[in-house]
């Protein structure tokens, strides 16, 4: 007996996965001629889930979206997060007029300065832990941080 050819293909599962890593989303649904396909992102790994659905589905409204945002990953937990080691105030340059010590997508060394805290009068360089690539900066110039908040994401 031949095999029914599914209407979602292995390529298209594959975008989805691709997309969440480019936006940096928990999780993508779409639906197909009445199969529906979620791919959600758990840990460091990306699966998909088919299901047959009634071709007669309910559309998303505003306030049935706003929930799956609220369930966005918390940056603090990420692996590859960079927490403020003090209260301070956080700048991304040396000084107003330079450029950014870094930006989203460029590769770090370990150790390269991140950016600065300051903290009472005194220029706290923050260095990356690891090598990698900036994905995330989750602060703004001059905009004053606790400690132990996010900074940014070295993955």
């Amino acid at each position: 007996m031949p095999k029914a050819k599914s209407a979602i293909d292995k390529d298209v599962i594959r975008e989805l996965a691709d997309l969440l890593d480019e936006t940096g989303l928990s999780e993508i649904e779409i639906e197909q001629q009445g199969i529906r396909v979620r791919v959600s992102r758990g840990g460091l790994s990306s699966t998909a889930v088919t299901s047959h659905v009634p071709v007669a589905a309910a559309p998303v409204t505003g306030s049935d979206a706003a929930p799956a945002s609220a369930a966005a990953v918390d940056p603090a937990s990420h692996p590859g997060v960079v927490k403020s080691p003090m209260v301070g105030t956080a700048y991304r340059a040396p000084s107003p007029d330079a450029a950014p010590f870094i930006e989203v997508g460029q590769q770090v060394q370990h150790g390269q300065t991140l950016l600065i805290v300051e903290a009472m009068k005194t220029m706290n360089q923050i260095p990356s832990p690891r090598a990698g690539k900036v994905v995330d900066i989750l602060v703004s110039d001059g905009q004053p941080v606790e400690f132990d908040e996010p900074l940014v994401i070295v993955e």
